[in-house]
């Protein structure tokens, strides 16, 4: 394989003097979930994590990043970043919105930066995987290295 593209993610990573490893997988447009993701990589599904944006009724957008196997609780995520209520948007919005499309998007380096959410599941891994910012590329990092870099809180977000 040669060499892998740095994206914008990894660019601000590099700013930040981060660590972290670019891993890339192979992509299946008809399954860019995170159990596909974990499969391709060889590393349990526990320490892959998903990237969601949602919107809440008073702060607006906000992302939350949890374990690619479970379901962020819109309870809990409209508690934690100050809202009544909050729903995931609409896939149609991401791209414009975050400068990413569904499967590639970071928490890092998006248009703009929106308060971010990490699940605490995180912190019992020394290495956690997130997308790098594309389809078929995740970063392998540090989770107090990454929860840093987005100016994230820990937080738990996942249903039981």
């Amino acid at each position: 394989m040669g060499k892998i593209a740095k994206t914008n993610a990894a660019r601000l990573l590099d700013q930040q003097k981060v660590a972290y490893e670019l891993i890339p997988y192979e992509v299946d447009e008809n399954n860019l979930g995170a159990e596909h993701i974990a499969a391709q990589l060889g590393e349990d599904i526990v320490q892959v994590y998903k990237t969601l944006v949602l919107q809440g009724d008073r702060s607006g957008y906000f992302v939350c990043v949890v374990p690619g196997a479970a379901e962020v609780d819109l309870k809990k995520a409209a508690k934690v970043s100050g809202n009544k209520k909050c729903d995931l948007i609409p896939m149609k919005e991401l791209l414009p919105l975050t400068g990413y499309i569904r499967g590639g998007c970071s928490p890092i380096g998006m248009k703009k930066a929106f308060p971010t959410f990490f699940d605490e599941t995180c912190m019992l891994h020394e290495q956690i995987f997130v997308s790098a910012g594309i389809r078929g590329l995740q970063f392998k990092i540090a989770p107090t290295d990454l929860i840093k870099a987005a100016k994230a809180t820990l937080s738990d977000l996942t249903t039981e």
